[in-house]
This record gives C-alpha cells, sequence and structure tokens, in this order.
C-alpha cells in the first residue's frame, strides 16, 4: 500500500469520537489490511502531524434482518490514533 490515501477510508464522526478530540485522539476507518506502521505514515502524510501512536481494532459486521431476508454488513478495521502535544489539529474534525 503505497498510496496514503488507500490506508485511510474515511473519518469516524460519533459522539464519542468527538469527545476524544480533546484529548488529540482521532478516529479513522482504515483498510483491514493496514497495520500500524502504515497508518502512522498515511495519516502524518496526508495531515503533517506528529503521530505518538495508534490503537487498532477490527470491528465485525452487524447482521441485518429486511423482512424475510437477513444479511450482514461488512466487518471494518477502526484505529484511534493519538497525536503528540506539540503537533497541530487536523483541520477536517475543526467546527463540528
Amino acid at each position: 500500500m503505497t498510496n496514503p490515501h488507500d490506508v485511510i477510508i474515511r473519518p469516524v464522526i460519533t459522539e464519542e469520537s468527538m469527545m476524544q478530540i480533546a484529548d488529540k485522539k482521532y478516529t479513522f476507518v482504515v483498510d483491514r489490511r493496514a497495520n500500524k506502521t502504515e497508518i502512522r505514515k498515511a495519516i502524518e502524510q496526508i495531515f503533517d502531524v506528529n503521530v505518538e501512536k495508534v490503537n487498532t481494532m477490527n470491528m465485525k459486521g452487524k447482521f441485518k434482518r429486511m423482512g424475510r431476508t437477513a444479511g450482514k454488513r461488512s466487518d471494518w478495521k477502526k484505529a484511534i490514533v493519538t497525536l503528540t502535544a506539540d503537533s497541530k489539529e487536523i483541520e477536517i474534525f475543526e467546527g463540528m
């Protein structure tokens, strides 16, 4: 995965992830094959910030029903990125 935009898919915008911004923790949906080192490099390249640590977790897709048919949402990987104290903020989360 050479392109950092292939590693970082989108930010996670939830009430809990917005409260963590005060602690300089940002949540992203990432590629399921990406490891912590690739995620760190991608965040530092895209947003020009300094990453202190990366926590990742594999999320299971929910089972959903519509009438008789049942289906399953895709499994996905979530990364919580903590920035260093002297690093700047990530702009896409400002104003939310």
